[in-house]
């Protein structure tokens, strides 16, 4: 099962956004759920990623059961291309390997309703972007959801920097344990595979992963991988993340969207994040 490369990765760098002393106030900031972000250690580095259940509830589930059974300690980045994408998540270190669970039903897509606003919203033509937690988002306009069943329009991560998806083969469900990590941004891969998470911290980690297709070997690998919650309390990282749905990180968007002009995209933005 490999991850098909179906466009050239966009050359889009995500700029790193500085947090000044009067941004960080405790309204700016959140706690993530630590059931909802992973700890992967790696021969390179740490990277820390916050899962998003809103968008890929059941490929969260998969993922946090396997995180918790110990599938992925010692897996290693078998396919890794500079400008797109770091994969791992096969027991067999091949990319034609799974885990004995039966494949996910795709979530490329779901569903958000109003109670749901995209964080720092805006409109790109008729459809609007922005960000859910910190992953970024891409939906139809909210206007339509008087329109329809459920009053709720389709929305789905985008694949910029950090962002974590799913791998699968051809048959659109059949992925089951493989995933990337995205080294930069590629808008072919939205609503073609599914986005459920995006790393906090470590990216530079990600993008300095061994490359090859396959890799070469000693491959690089992920020494261990749990869930923040299940680390002992004095080993317990302290994550913060700005809230994109904050004044603060609204202010972030609006200088770089000047800076950007009409070429501008939510991967043109990091959301600022602080570990301790």
């Amino acid at each position: 099962m490999k991850l098909a490369m179906t466009a050239a990765a966009l050359a889009l760098v995500a700029t790193t956004a500085s947090v000044s002393a009067a941004a960080a106030q405790t309204s700016d900031w959140r706690t993530p759920d630590p059931n909802n972000v992973i700890v992967v250690e790696t021969n390179k580095g740490r990277i820390i990623a916050e899962l998003d259940p809103v968008a890929a509830p059941n490929h969260i589930q998969r993922v946090r059961g396997l995180v918790k059974s110990g599938f992925y300690d010692g897996l290693t980045f078998f396919r890794v291309i500079s400008d797109f994408m770091a994969q791992t998540g096969d027991p067999k270190n091949t990319g034609e390997g799974g885990s004995d669970q039966p494949n996910l039903t795709a979530e490329f897509t779901f569903r958000r309703g109003m109670d749901l606003p995209l964080g720092a919203g805006s409109k790109v033509g008729s459809a609007e972007l922005g960000w859910i937690g910190a992953l970024p988002v891409s939906s139809q306009n909210s206007a339509l959801a008087v329109m329809t069943a459920d009053r709720k329009v389709a929305s789905w991560g985008n694949f910029c920097s950090g962002v974590l998806g799913m791998a699968r083969a051809g048959d659109p469900d059949s992925a089951n344990s493989q995933f990337f990590f995205m080294r930069q941004p590629n808008a072919s891969l939205d609503k073609t595979y599914t986005a459920f998470g995006r790393v906090l911290s470590g990216l530079d980690v990600v993008r300095n992963i061994k490359t090859g297709e396959p890799v070469p070997n000693p491959q690089d690998k992920m020494i261990s991988v749990k869930m923040l919650a299940d680390l002992p309390a004095d080993k317990r990282p302290s994550v913060q993340v700005m809230d994109t749905r904050s004044a603060a990180f609204k202010a972030l968007v609006t200088k770089r969207q000047a800076e950007m002009g009409p070429s501008f995209t939510n991967c043109d933005v990091d959301v600022p994040v602080q570990i301790k």
